[in-house]
C-alpha cells in the first residue's frame, strides 16, 4: 500500500519555516490587540497628566478601534491582490513608529492624531495575520496554528489593562507605548525575514465603491455604538446613525453584486456554516468585552481589591484561554472541528453561569472557578472557529477572510461594552442604586452584574444552538461530498 504523498505548499511557501512565520505573526497581532485595550488603565491618568477632559480622552481608545475597523477589509482584499508579506510588514513598522511617537506626544490632540496613525499599521497587521498563517501552515496542522494565533488575540484584549496598570504605576503612562519598540523592532525583522511572499493572481482591480460603502456602513455602526453609550440610544443623532449605517449596508450589497471584481465575494457566504462561524465568533467577543468591561469594577469597587490585586485576578482567563486554545486546535485537527467548537461554547454557558452567582463576600477561589470555564471556553471555541473560517475559502480570499475575523472582533467588542455596559447600569439603577452605578453600593451593582453575567449565559446558549445546527447540518451533508474538514489551499 503506497503511502499518501505530503500536502505540496502554496507558491513561494516553505512549510519548515512555518514556526518562524507563526512567531513574526504572533508578535504582531500581540502588540496591536494589546494596545486596543491597554490605554483603557491609563485614562483617568491622561485626564490629569495632558490636562484633558474625558470626552477627548477616550477618543485615543476609540480613534484607534474605529481606525482599526473600518480599514481591516479593504488592506484584506489589497493584501489578495497585490501579495500578502510587503502589506504586513510595512504595517508593522508603522505600527511601531506611531507607538513611539504616541509615547512622545505632547498633548492630547497628537495623541489621538498619532494614535490613528498607529491603527492604520495595526489594521495591515490584523487584516493578512490569520491568512499569512493559514498559508504557512500544512493543512494537518493549521488548526494548532489558528488557536495559538486566535489564543493571543483574546489573551492580549483581556490582560492589557492589566499591564497597562503595571507600567503606569511603576514608570509613566508614556511607557504603555514604548514597551512595544523591543518587541515590535525583532518582529518586523522576523517578518521581512521569513514570512513567505506568495504571488498573488494578478490583473485585478479595486473596488473602490464598494470600498466606500462599507467603510460608511461600519463606521456609522460603531460611532452609534460608541457616542450611543452617553447620548442614549433613542437620540435622534444616534437613530440616524443606525439608519445612514443600513442605508450605506444595503448600497454595498447592492455594488458587491453588480461588480465583476468586488470587495468582498458574497458568494463565499452561500456557505452557511461559514456564516455561522463569524456569527458565533462575533456572540463570543461581546461577551468577552462586556466582562472585560464590568469586572474591573466589581473586583475594585465591590470585592475592595486594589489595582495590582485586580490585575492579578484579570489574568486568570486569559491564562487558562492561552493553555487551553492551541490543544484545542490539535484535537480539532484531528477529529473536525464542529465538535469542538460546541464544546467550547457549553463550557462559556457554564462559565457565565458561574459568574451570575459572584456576590459582595465572594473569596478568590470562587471568582477563580468562575473565571477559569470561561477562559477555557474561548480557548477551546476560538480555535476551531478560526481554522473553520479560513480553511472553508479559496487562496485568493484569505486576506478579505482574515479582514472579515478581525471586524467580527472589534465589533462585537464595541458591542459588549455599549449593550453590556448600558444594561449593568439599567439594572444596578432599577436596583436602587441612583443614575451612576459605579458609585452605587456594592450589593446593586452585584446585582447589576449577575443580571448582566445571565443575559450573557443566553447569548452563549444561541450561539451554542447555532453551532450545534452546523455540527448536525455538517454531519448530514458529509456522504455527499470528499470529506476534508480543513480543504488544502
Amino acid at each position: 500500500m503506497t503511502k499518501p504523498n505530503p500536502p505540496q505548499p502554496p507558491p513561494g511557501v516553505d512549510y519548515a519555516k512555518r514556526y518562524w512565520v507563526l512567531l513574526a505573526i504572533a508578535m504582531g497581532i500581540f502588540l496591536g490587540t494589546i494596545d486596543g485595550s491597554i490605554v483603557n488603565a491609563a485614562l483617568p491618568t491622561l485626564v490629569d497628566e495632558l490636562d484633558a477632559g474625558f470626552a477627548s480622552v477616550q477618543w485615543v481608545v476609540l480613534g484607534y478601534l474605529l481606525t482599526q475597523a473600518t480599514l481591516v477589509l479593504m488592506v484584506g482584499r489589497l493584501g489578495d491582490m497585490i501579495g500578502k508579506k510587503r502589506i504586513y510588514t510595512a504595517g508593522f513598522a508603522m505600527f511601531i513608529a506611531g507607538s513611539m511617537l504616541a509615547g512622545l506626544a505632547p498633548g492630547v490632540g497628537w495623541l489621538i492624531a498619532f494614535r490613528i496613525f498607529q491603527a492604520v499599521g495595526a489594521a495591515m497587521i490584523f487584516a493578512l495575520g490569520f491568512a499569512i498563517i493559514t498559508e504557512a501552515f500544512p493543512p494537518s496542522e493549521r488548526g494548532r496554528a489558528l488557536g495559538i494565533g486566535g489564543a493571543i488575540v483574546s489573551v492580549g484584549i483581556a490582560i492589557g489593562p492589566a499591564i497597562g496598570g503595571i507600567l503606569i504605576e511603576a514608570l509613566s503612562w508614556r511607557w504603555i507605548f514604548f514597551v512595544n519598540l523591543p518587541v515590535g523592532i525583532i518582529g518586523t525583522w522576523t517578518a521581512h525575514r521569513f514570512v513567505p511572499d506568495t504571488p498573488p493572481p494578478g490583473r485585478q482591480r479595486f473596488d473602490f465603491p464598494g470600498a466606500a460603502a462599507f467603510f460608511t456602513s461600519l463606521l456609522t455602526l460603531m460611532l452609534a455604538l460608541t457616542l450611543g453609550q452617553d447620548l442614549g440610544f433613542g437620540s435622534g443623532r444616534i437613530v440616524a446613525l443606525f439608519v445612514a449605517s443600513a442605508v450605506s449596508l444595503v448600497g454595498f450589497i447592492s455594488i458587491e453584486r453588480r461588480v465583476d471584481q468586488p470587495m468582498l465575494a458574497l458568494g463565499l457566504f452561500r456557505n452557511r456554516l461559514l456564516s455561522v462561524n463569524l456569527v458565533t465568533g462575533w456572540m463570543v467577543f461581546v461577551g468577552i468585552a462586556g466582562l472585560i468591561f464590568l469586572l474591573p469594577f466589581y473586583l475594585q469597587q465591590v470585592l475592595g481589591y486594589d489595582p495590582g490585586a485586580m490585575g492579578m485576578l484579570l489574568t486568570i482567563a486569559p491564562i487558562t484561554l492561552g493553555l487551553v486554545a492551541p490543544v484545542s486546535g490539535t484535537i480539532s485537527d484531528r477529529i473536525g472541528q464542529r465538535p469542538v467548537i460546541v464544546v467550547g461554547l457549553a463550557v462559556l454557558v457554564v462559565g457565565y453561569l458561574l459568574a451570575a452567582t459572584l456576590d459582595e463576600t465572594s473569596s478568590v477561589l470562587h471568582y477563580a472557578v468562575a473565571a477559569l470555564p470561561i477562559g477555557a471556553g474561548i480557548g477551546i471555541f476560538q480555535s476551531p472557529n478560526n481554522s473553520a473560517v479560513m480553511g472553508s475559502v479559496p487562496r485568493e480570499h484569505l486576506g478579505v477572510m482574515s479582514g472579515s475575523l478581525t471586524i467580527t472582533r472589534i465589533v462585537g467588542q464595541l458591542t459588549g461594552i455599549a449593550v453590556l455596559g448600558t444594561l449593568w447600569a439599567a439594572r444596578v439603577s432599577a436596583a436602587g442604586g441612583g443614575t451612576d452605578p459605579t458609585i452605587a453600593p456594592a450589593a446593586t451593582q452585584v446585582t447589576g452584574l449577575r443580571q448582566t453575567m445571565v443575559a450573557v449565559a443566553v447569548l452563549m446558549a444561541v450561539a451554542l444552538a447555532l453551532a450545534a445546527w452546523g455540527a448536525v447540518s455538517e454531519r448530514r451533508a458529509a456522504p455527499a461530498r470528499p470529506a476534508a474538514p480543513i480543504p488544502e489551499l
